[in-house]
């Protein structure tokens, strides 16, 4: 394996990562369509897109790396994750599963940052026990009608499409889940209104209603029955891709950390001439590039078609949970400022939080890990 980048790369990297840090700071409660139409700028919305439909056409390795460079520049987190779940939870599903007529309608308008997509699996007795799904998909004629509520949909309130998990037969278990392509302005189909949330604020999320939702059968992703295994696919896609916009901010974090640690001054010395500062820092810089490794493993391996399975999950453990210690070791170094708002310290932790239960909980990692080594 080799991680060195190429020139082009890396001079993407660090556009991506200023252009990012030098965007106005979030005024209004959630991002906004200006905000939006510049990820699609950057071409954050399309790193693994084909380039027929304008994506940049990258594996999964140069969309972590440039990804990272997202998390590292901007000070909006709730962003970052609205576009990276945008691009890996729903446009990779339609990208790499969809047939082309419906590829070509919709993957553009993705890139572009036209439209916003949302991703509809999470109910509420099926959060991460996605096989109790309750959505039900009734074949009619050329249509499929669809009923049911989807209850956590990041980018719900705002999307102009949705990627929605439905139970096509009852009598297969996960083979019985099929994915589809829904339109705002359907028939049926109701956005509800964003709900309030300690973590990624600026991302709104609600619920999605679905009453006698009739949908063409040329708007179902993948065969019928094939949903949860594009799910997880897509979840490969997250579990690497956008986790590694946390590590662009353990950078950042760390970054900040070094500067207050060499210019705050106590008992007339720098704080980090104590070695309880340096080496938790020391140790902040250990988990960074630990992270960082795992997850490039994951992705180059994916790249190479290789299983990757425990791989992914090693890699979506290290940085959630070594960003949510990356954070709480902020606000301990920066004391009282670290949880005030105005320094956004305490922010960065609150953003963190959220990384060990999204895209599957530590806890589900850890069984997968587990049934990889063969427990």
């Amino acid at each position: 394996m080799d991680f060195r980048w190429d020139s082009s790369l890396a001079s993407q990297y660090n556009r991506i990562a200023a252009e990012a840090a030098d965007w106005p700071r979030q005024k209004e409660k959630f991002y906004t369509r200006a905000q939006w139409r510049r990820c699609a700028a950057l071409g954050l919305l399309g790193l693994p897109l084909p380039r027929a439909y304008g994506g940049s056409g990258y594996g999964a390795l140069a969309t972590a790396r440039l990804i990272e460079a997202f998390g590292l520049g901007s000070r909006d987190m709730g962003l970052v994750f609205a576009a990276a779940a945008h691009t890996f939870a729903c446009a990779m599903p339609v990208a790499e599963y969809a047939e082309e007529p419906l590829r070509a309608r919709v993957l553009p308008k993705l890139c572009s940052g036209e439209w916003i997509a949302g991703n509809a699996i999470s109910e509420a007795e099926a959060g991460s026990d996605v096989n109790s799904l309750r959505t039900t998909a009734v074949r009619d004629g050329d249509d499929y009608v669809l009923n049911g509520t989807k209850s956590f949909v990041s980018n719900g309130p705002v999307a102009d499409v949705f990627v929605v998990y439905a139970v096509s037969d009852p009598t297969l278990g996960h083979l019985g889940i099929s994915a589809f392509l829904l339109e705002r302005g359907t028939p049926g189909v109701a956005a509800g209104g964003p709900k309030a949330k300690a973590s990624l604020r600026s991302c709104p999320a609600g619920e999605l209603m679905l009453k006698d939702c009739r949908v063409p059968a040329s708007h179902r992703i993948g065969a019928e029955g094939s949903g949860a295994g594009i799910f997880q696919r897509s979840m490969q896609w997250e579990r690497t891709c956008l986790l590694s916009a946390y590590n662009g901010l353990m950078e950042r974090l760390l970054t900040r950390c070094l500067e207050h640690a060499a210019n705050r001054r106590q008992f007339n010395r720098p704080i980090g001439t104590n070695q309880a500062v340096s080496h938790r820092l020391a140790d902040a810089r250990i988990r960074l590039e630990a992270a960082r490794l795992l997850l490039w493993q994951a992705c180059w391996k994916l790249d190479q078609g290789e299983r990757a399975v425990l791989d992914v999950s090693m890699a979506k453990v290290a940085i959630s949970e070594n960003a949510v210690q990356t954070a709480l070791e902020a606000v301990h170094l920066f004391g009282g400022a670290g949880i005030l708002e105005e320094t956004g310290i305490e922010g960065t932790l609150r953003d963190a939080l959220p990384s060990t239960i999204f895209s599957g909980t530590s806890e589900m990692q850890r069984e997968i890990m587990a049934r990889e080594m063969g427990l």
